[in-house]
């Protein structure tokens, strides 16, 4: 579980309750909100997922060493440009990612606007929460809790023990990895102007996600980037 910037204590305590409620442990929290982040930390009987959190200054290492990253939020005023996960297909995603031996991140954005087009960049796909048009946005500990609800309590084991065997995905820090060796290239290349790289950059780290490479792909097709990249910085081969 990772929060973006959280800022309202009582929200970040009451998201550490759900973990526990529903029988999780791993909280990781990206850029709080310094003097609320410590008065949650602080309050007498703070939960111990709260006290064993992890904390990171960015939302890249938040979720490293994840092979499928969930960005969670509702469509009313957003147009997602990943994939869209209904919330009752959340608990088969998240058995069938780790049938097949992966780590999974289910990411809340801040309370006042939810997570940005950057943030929903590092995600494999949008859960949406599904809420009424006239009241879009779901208090942040509540959203924590409908979600862990729906995996704690999904009736679907039986039918991913049944899975077909598959490699692990690409983490997302090598995903990142490869995503900048391509970007050099692409610099090596005169692909676009300067002005465009950052625009590249967002729409490559989408593809590469929706591509969804294996560990074993992402190794090879980045040792054929390398190469090409040595091959243009050298010049052109001798006749």
């Amino acid at each position: 579980m990772v929060l973006v910037s959280p800022r309202n204590p009582l929200n970040i305590g009451a998201a550490a309750r759900a973990l526990a409620n529903f029988g999780f442990a791993q909280l990781t929290v990206v850029a709080p909100y310094e003097p609320h982040w410590d008065e949650a930390r602080s309050a007498v009987g703070a939960d111990a997922v709260l006290k064993n959190a992890n904390r990171t200054g960015s939302l890249a290492e938040a979720v490293g060493h994840c092979t499928l990253v969930l960005g969670t939020g509702t469509l009313t005023y957003r147009k997602p440009e990943q994939p869209v996960v209904k919330l009752h297909h959340l608990a088969p995603l998240v058995e069938q990612e780790m049938a097949r031996g992966g780590r999974i991140a289910l990411v809340f954005g801040p309370e006042k606007h939810g997570l940005t087009r950057e943030d929903l960049s590092w995600c494999h796909a949008l859960v949406e929460i599904p809420t009424h048009p006239d009241q879009p946005s779901m208090n942040l500990g509540q959203a924590v809790a409908v979600c862990l609800y729906e995996i704690a309590t999904a009736s679907s084991r039986s039918a991913s023990a049944n899975l077909p065997e598959s490699k692990a995905a690409a983490s997302s820090a090598h995903l990142e990895l490869l995503a900048g060796v391509i970007e050099q290239n692409m610099d090596a290349a005169g692909y676009s102007p300067t002005v465009m790289q950052q625009a590249n950059r967002h729409d490559l780290r989408l593809l590469l996600r929706r591509l969804g490479p294996t560990e074993r792909d992402t190794r090879r097709i980045l040792g054929l980037f390398r190469r090409i990249l040595w091959r243009l910085e050298k010049g052109p081969r001798g006749k």
